[in-house]
């Protein structure tokens, strides 16, 4: 298979021989293998210039057993015979030594829909198509009187995961991503891209707003603290659905009452709608979860209320429900997480936003994030980046950078607008986010 090839994956008949054999050889009741395996490239620069190349690939194998009601757990990093022994026998003696205690379920055989996450471009982009298109953003910065500072990385990944009960699931996956920092003699701007197929990233366009960004950035004056009318751009909005995904979409949250999700309630303005759907194109695709359980389409937030949470098997089954395809690789203390994120837009371009606002302020994206309080969905951090004031309709100055202290919740109960566009935002973690601008009638910024 030529993409495999470029990207120097193992074939998935060799993949799929060898899990069969480790779940073949396994003496446990039950026995669950997961292999990933990613072959990566990222390329750094600073000051104008590429100061890094680096490369890896690499697999890792991970077994799960359930043997007499105890679960043992054991990976290794190598495809080979011996590997595939050891590994499996230390999960099982990992077991042996368990106390008896609740198993998390494995899931039973369920076909999972194809989607389509690989580029063969993305697999096979060479160190001097990044170099290309780093010297582009450099150039273009250099010329400015600007300094130019980033990364650009591209990968090939492969899962499977495969059960003694029949499941077998299997997704290849390509992303590109870059993002820059341009930073002048008083001041810096921010933008990056992220896309399955690297062709769909413009160099250009990105150069383009992280150089107008810095450029209009410069001497930055500091404003008083307060409650302000604001713009968030995609940047920061897919950081707010992380936080919220992290601290309230789980079942587990809501299970153990720690969850901002009030279901059948409304806890946000009713023209915000929040979904998690592992199958839509426009996000980063995924069939399965990492429990070998196919993806469900989940509406969390619909026309502002409370309306659905991810589960995965533990959780699902002490709700008496199903699996809607969120597992993490169990056991596990976090529980099921959303991953593929969608926020719904709006009729408004995002110039359009801050048309009438008298005074507010524009921000790029937030920095250092951290919650304050779980269940009523506050979060602090800082603004970063290409922070402006807003005065009677258009953008007038930078300011100072702020700190805020902020219910997401509360905010979102206030939006106001919301922009027709949307951007495609891939976590530093994990999973992906598709997300609008939007305009929010009070926002927080205690210093």
């Amino acid at each position: 298979m030529k993409s495999i090839e470029v990207a120097r994956l193992t074939e998935e008949s060799e993949l799929k021989t060898f899990i069969h054999g480790l779940l073949e050889r396994s003496p446990a009741q039950q026995t669950e293998v997961m292999v990933s395996e990613w072959d990566s490239a990222l390329t750094r620069f600073a000051n104008n210039g590429i100061h890094q190349n680096v490369a890896e690939r690499d697999v890792s194998v991970r077994v799960r057993v359930v043997k007499n009601g105890k679960t043992g757990v054991a990976a290794i990093n190598q495809m080979t015979e011996s590997a595939a022994a050891d590994v499996l026998s230390r999960a099982v003696a990992i077991a042996d030594l368990q106390p008896k205690g609740d198993v998390v379920p494995m899931p039973g055989p369920a076909k999972s829909r194809p989607v389509d996450a690989w580029s063969d471009a993305t697999a096979s982009v060479t160190p001097e198509e990044r170099a290309d298109f780093v010297e582009a953003i450099c150039a273009k910065a250099r010329r400015a009187g600007l300094k130019a500072f980033g990364a650009y990385s591209t990968g090939a990944e492969q899962l499977a995961i495969a059960n003694s009960l029949g499941v077998f699931h299997h997704q290849l996956s390509t992303k590109a991503s870059v993002n820059s920092v341009v930073m002048g003699e008083s001041g810096s701007g921010y933008a990056d891209r992220s896309a399955i197929d690297v062709r769909e990233l413009d160099k250009d366009d990105l150069a383009d707003e992280v150089i107008d960004k810095a450029q209009r950035n410069q001497n930055a004056q500091p404003i008083e603290p307060g409650v302000y009318e604001v713009v968030l751009e995609e940047y920061a909005v897919a950081e707010m659905l992380e936080f919220m995904s992290f601290t309230g979409f789980s079942a587990l949250a809501a299970q153990e009452e720690r969850s901002f999700m009030r279901l059948g309630e409304r806890i946000t303005g009713e023209s915000v709608n929040i979904w998690d759907d592992g199958l839509d194109p426009s996000g980063v695709p995924t069939s399965f979860d990492f429990e070998g359980v196919p993806k469900q389409k989940v509406q969390l937030i619909t026309k502002g209320v409370a309306s659905g949470l991810v589960y995965d098997m533990e959780t699902a089954q002490r709700a008496g429900r199903q699996s809607t395809g969120h597992g993490l690789p169990a056991p596990n203390t976090e529980g099921p997480f959303a991953v593929n994120l969608f926020m719904a837009p709006g009729g408004t371009p995002k110039a359009d936003l801050i048309s009438d606002i008298k005074r507010g302020i524009w921000v790029t994206r937030f920095w250092y994030v951290r919650v304050v309080h779980p269940k009523t969905s506050i979060i602090t951090g800082m603004t970063r980046e290409g922070t402006f004031l807003i005065e009677n309709g258009r953008i007038t100055r930078p300011v100072k950078d702020l700190r805020f202290t902020q219910s997401i919740l509360g905010a979102l109960d206030g939006t106001l607008a919301i922009s027709r566009s949307t951007k495609l935002q891939i976590s530093e973690y994990l999973g992906a986010s598709r997300v609008p601008a939007v305009r929010l009638k009070a926002f927080t910024f205690t210093s």
